[in-house]
């Protein structure tokens, strides 16, 4: 009997043996086919990627492969129009490429930079340099100043007398600022600080050459060594305004994709076609997803561009992206959300120098460093020159910052690394607190009313020092001494990049300028009705 329950255990085991072999062998027959797949799924997208590579330029420039979701599941890469892309094609290009932004930013700018790093192009660098600049206005000071009826009515009436000589101008002169010199550097994230009424947006503004014409100005201002009368200055960088001026019956996405539809591509084509060329001599496969991005974003005259898309994901407006800008009669976005969208306005463009001008107001401080965060990569990756005016930022934001300018009733009173700016204030007999911002200690160390609480040679008597003091003090500082050395030995200008200072001054045809105008034009019109309606002649 044991013997015979022995046996049929054994038979058992044997066919449970038998059972779990037959099992693996058809499991391990099966894993072939899989791999059969894969390869001729890979196979297969060589042979479309082989297709868009014998395309003429133009074609091919327009073709692209983009990842697809079969109905089994599978993911393949099929080639499509990235000039027609559906509103589901460009979110599901964006969320593979920015799934998490604040991870993913960085490492897809770094992608882009890779591409043109492997094939040999040389990214466009500009150095801004201004050379004793000096920008002063008349203005009428005092209760004068006001702008009251009374004194508008009276400033009108002195204005006719002082044509014909009839009557003394009353207006004072105002010097905002005061023979300043420095180098603003590209990949390097430059901070403009200053307590207000100090010069930063007029400083700002004659960097980029967009200065009122009733102001005088001595000094010069060079891209590369070029002066702004060689080239284009209002399309080479972009400067971005404390006012936000946008039409409130656009929505966010309209907006900026008419700014970009108006600002072109720039000289993203050309570098495209050229990385391309190489790509193909040298056999290289670039990265389907950074290809698309790429060739969706070097396309001009398009409605719609992906570089929106970028754009309001980085400054987090794509909640609000289909919702109306608005303004006092209609309601819209927030206040800080129209400051976001003012900077996303210039991004959107292809300029490789950005002048902005408190672009933090209204946004909490984490946004603030988040924005700034995503800033600093593209300088850093892209060689992209940029400074930032802020009013309080906070210790976190301040210290995402390469360079300091600290300005001060119109004259420079430190400008270099940020590392070094308390070691000059020290030089001077002023300490910055260990619980406070250093920000905050730059503003009011010049104050006449804050300075003598920062004051810790404690065996010297306190004495007021000037912002002149200071400026004249920090011109025999060493970095104000490596600086001047810099300034001294004139920029090459051969080795100008020659995509670097644009000099068309359209960046578009002027029908296709028309052309977005004209859109523009009826979809307010539309959004209007009723009022342009009652303007219809009856």
């Amino acid at each position: 009997m044991a013997g015979a329950l022995a046996g049929d255990g054994l038979v058992r085991s044997a066919s449970n043996m038998s059972w779990r072999t037959i099992s693996l062998k058809d499991m391990w027959n099966e894993q072939p086919d899989v791999f059969k797949r894969s390869g001729a799924a890979e196979e297969e997208e060589e042979l479309k990627w082989a297709a868009i590579e014998r395309l003429p330029t133009f074609e091919r420039m327009r073709k692209g492969m983009m990842r697809q979701v079969m109905s089994d599941g599978r993911e393949v890469h099929d080639e499509v129009d990235l000039t027609k892309l559906r509103t589901e094609d460009k979110k599901q290009l964006m969320d593979s490429i920015l799934k998490v932004v604040e991870d993913d930013n960085e490492k897809f700018l770094k992608r882009l930079r890779d591409r043109t790093d492997r094939v040999g192009i040389e990214v466009p660098k500009i150095e801004v340099r201004f050379e004793h600049l000096s920008v002063e206005g008349d203005a009428y000071v005092g209760t004068r100043a006001l702008p009251t009826l009374y004194n508008s009515t009276l400033n009108a009436i002195e204005g006719v007398l002082g044509l014909v000589g009839l009557s003394p101008s009353k207006k004072r002169v105002v010097k905002i600022l005061q023979d300043v010199s420095g180098i603003v550097r590209p990949s390097r994230m430059c901070l403009l600080l200053g307590p207000p009424s100090s010069g930063k947006t007029t400083f700002l503004k004659a960097l980029s050459g967009k200065l009122d014409d009733d102001l005088r100005v001595t000094g010069k201002v060079t891209y590369c060594g070029h002066e702004l009368s060689e080239f284009v200055p209002k399309r080479t960088c972009a400067y971005i305004s404390q006012h936000d001026l946008h039409y409130g019956e656009m929505t966010v996405r309209e907006t900026l994709d008419f700014s970009g539809r108006c600002l072109g591509v720039g000289t993203r084509y050309e570098m495209l076609v050229e990385a391309s060329r190489r790509e193909k001599q040298e056999g290289i496969k670039p990265d389907p997803e950074i290809d698309a991005f790429m060739k969706a974003t070097a396309v001009a005259g398009q409605k719609t561009s992906l570089i929106t898309d970028y754009v309001l994901k980085i400054l987090g407006l794509d909640i609000c992206a289909d919702i109306m800008v608005g303004d006092d009669m209609r309601r819209g976005i927030s206040g800080g959300q129209k400051k976001r969208v003012t900077t996303g306005e210039m991004l959107v463009g292809p300029a490789k120098v950005f002048f902005m001008d408190e672009i933090s107001t209204g946004l909490d401080s984490s946004t603030t460093f988040q924005i700034i965060k995503y800033m600093k990569q593209m300088v850093h990756i892209m060689d992209v020159t940029m400074v930032i005016s802020l009013l309080q930022p906070a210790p976190e934001t301040f210290d995402l910052f390469d360079d300091i300018i600290l300005l001060s009733e119109g004259q420079i009173v430190y400008q270099g690394p940020r590392e070094n700016v308390l070691e000059f204030f020290e030089h001077m007999g002023f300490k910055c607190p260990q619980r406070k911002g250093v920000a905050d200690f730059l503003q009011e160390v010049t104050s006449k009313k804050d300075q003598e609480q920062y004051w810790f040679r404690k065996n010297q008597p306190y004495k007021y020092i000037s912002v002149t003091e200071f400026a004249h003090a920090f011109n025999s500082f060493h970095i104000f001494q490596k600086l001047s050395e810099d300034l001294r030995v004139p920029y090459d200008r051969s080795s100008v990049h020659h995509a670097a200072l644009v000099r068309a001054k359209y960046g578009i045809s002027h029908w296709e300028l028309f052309k977005a105008c004209f859109s523009r034009e009826w979809l307010l019109m539309k959004r209007n009705h009723s009022y342009t309606y009652s303007k219809l002649p009856r």
